[in-house]
């Protein structure tokens, strides 16, 4: 089995990424609609914009963050989205996209967390 890393969608690709995945559930700013920093964008799979508002990625709203994400993810075309991604990173290297500044309050950690439980596997922390 593959790994799952992390990385900002504005850094270039690096050797070894496979295939990168935009989780955002908003379009990047600044990224061309044709932009070769990632392969698919998978919305569905993103914390729903109720949620992502309330959380505003402040810290002490992690924790309760994570569990209604998690809780999101296993329902609807969240969970549709998250079955396709358990699929892709079962047999090759996916790297898991976000246009969020800090990349350890982003929901893209806990999304490779979730990947990682299913795939009996650990996360890999960002790549950079």
């Amino acid at each position: 089995m593959a790994e799952v890393g992390l990385a900002r969608i504005y850094e270039p690709r690096a050797p070894g990424e496979g295939e990168r995945i935009l989780v955002d559930r908003l379009w990047p700013r600044g990224v061309a609609r044709e932009s070769p920093l990632f392969d698919r964008w998978l919305k569905q799979v993103a914390p729903s914009s109720e949620l992502r508002r309330w959380y505003g990625h402040l810290p002490a709203r992690r924790p309760e963050f994570a569990v209604r994400y998690r809780g999101e993810l296993g329902t609807g075309a969240a969970a549709e989205e998250l079955a396709r991604l358990v699929e892709l990173a079962h047999d090759s290297q996916l790297t898991l996209v976000t246009a969020t500044r800090a990349l350890h309050l982003s929901a893209a950690v806990i999304l490779a967390e979730v990947l990682a439980e299913r795939l009996s596997r650990p996360a890999v922390a960002a790549a950079r």
